[in-house]
Parts: structure tokens; sequence; C-alpha cells
């Protein structure tokens, strides 16, 4: 079996309609709704909610298979031992633990999606996650994937949490707080990880939390995700912290979010000036 795939060699059906993040990042669409920062497309009481979620759910779902093929690449990848390119076998155990509970997220994501109207294929599926899976670093793959995208995921899935509650819908609040508590673990372990690899190795660590901060800039969307009202996700500092994160780390966070939402305004201004 080949080693270190790349996004091309992912298995999908006539289904999957592949769109790169630049294309989600610069929809006019997301320019639009950062002009009316009263508007957040997760208020119950605003009429794109319905789709906004669905939209959101079946990004979760792809999302799900992504990371099953990166948990489970990880367990394939690298030969086990203690050197720069290996890993220690308790690392790929967790992974493959990783993989059960992805593949169990896939399951419930599919019945959720038809649960709010949706079904495979009505959005796009752009990957991402896959490829912050790809890098040749073992200790990248981890701060790529399980610190920064499931760090996401946990604030994902605490907001869809929260709507499940608001829109008293006692399945997707199950379903979301029960995929809340493997994110939380899923962290935890990436974060246990970086730190015991590379205990002795502060260069490869802060190369790794770099690589780490690219992947949260780009899935903060210029202001998809922060702690202002106009945010459609929040920051969920608690659970953050179960998993792992320090104080300074989740405030580096919010610094990055905002970062990414100031520079989408400026671009968007620049495109309305230039027009």
């Amino acid at each position: 079996m080949k080693r270190m795939l790349s996004v091309k060699d992912l298995a999908r059906d006539e289904r999957f309609q592949r769109i790169v993040i630049e294309d989600v990042v610069f929809d006019p669409r997301n320019a639009t709704m950062r002009r009316d920062k009263k508007r957040n497309g997760f208020n119950p009481h605003e009429p794109e909610m319905p789709d906004a979620a669905r939209q959101l759910m079946h990004g979760i779902f792809v999302g799900e298979i992504q990371a099953l093929e990166g948990a489970g690449r990880t367990c394939f990848d690298y030969d086990t031992g203690s050197g720069r390119e290996e890993v220690p076998l308790q690392l790929k155990l967790d992974m493959a633990r990783q993989c059960w509970d992805e593949a169990r997220h896939c399951e419930i994501s599919i019945k959720l999606t038809e649960h709010m109207g949706s079904e495979i294929g009505e959005f796009a599926e752009q990957t991402m996650l896959f490829e912050a899976a790809c890098h040749e670093d073992p200790i990248f793959r981890l701060c790529g994937v399980n610190r920064a995208l499931e760090g996401l995921a946990i604030d994902v899935f605490n907001t869809m949490r929260d709507l499940g509650k608001a829109t008293q819908d006692p399945v997707l609040f199950f379903c979301e707080d029960w995929m809340l508590a493997d994110e939380v673990t899923h962290v935890k372990m990436g974060s246990d990880w970086l730190r015991r690899i590379t205990e002795k190795d502060p260069d490869r660590q802060k190369a790794a939390l770099e690589f780490q901060r690219t992947v949260d800039k780009l899935f903060s969307f210029g202001g998809f995700r922060g702690e202002e009202e106009e945010n459609p996700i929040h920051l969920a500092r608690r659970f953050r912290t179960l998993a792992g994160f320090s104080e300074d780390e989740i405030t580096e966070l919010v610094d990055v979010a905002a970062e990414a939402y100031a520079e989408a305004q400026a671009m968007q201004a620049a495109a309305t000036a230039a027009s």
C-alpha cells in the first residue's frame, strides 16, 4: 500500500464535488454577511439559519471523513520507533482509537444530515483538513489536525449543540454533545503527544505550533470563528481548556481569528474600491 497519500488520491464517488478553501474564504456571500454585523446565520431567529445549519452539518460530515482518513494514514505512514520520522507505538494505538471515533462520527453525521433535511453532495467538499494530515512530520500533523482542526470541531460542535438546545431539537443536541466529548479527547491527545515528543526539541515544537497557527488562521474563514456576537462560531473556552489548551494559547487563537477577520475586511474594501 502506498504511503503518504495526497489529496488527489482520496477515493470519492459521484456524489462529492471538490472545492478549494480559497473559494470558501473569498465567497462574496460571506462578505455580504460581514458587512451586516448584526446578522448571524446560526441565530435561530434569522431566516437563513436552516440553510446555514445544513451547510455546516454537511461540512462536518466531510470533515469527519477526512479526519478518519488522516488518522488512518498516521497509523500507516510511519514506522514505529523513537526517530524523528518514526512514532511511538502508543501514538499509533491512539490514532487507531481515533479512527474508530471518526467512523462513528461519520455515521452520526449522515443521520443528522438526513434529520436536518439535506443529503450527501448537496454542498461541496473542501479538503484542507486532509491536506493538514499530509505533512511529512508526524508532529506537524498532530498540531495541524488534532490541535487546530479538531480544536475547530470543539467550537463547531459546541455551537451546533447550543443551536439544538435553542431550537428544541433533542436529536441535534444529543448527537453534537456526544461528538463534542470525543473531540475534547482527540485534542487532548494531540496536545499531550506534542509536548511529550518535543520535550527536548523546542525548535521542532515551535515550528509545529507555527504550522498550527497557519491552519487556525485559514479555518477562521475571515470572521467565521471568534468571540464577537457576529461570529457564527464562538470559541468554546471551557472545552478547549479541558482539551489541554493553556489560557495563553486560547488568547492567541482569539487574536488569530481577529487578524483573519481584519484581513478579510480589508480585502473586501479593496475589492469594493476596485469595482
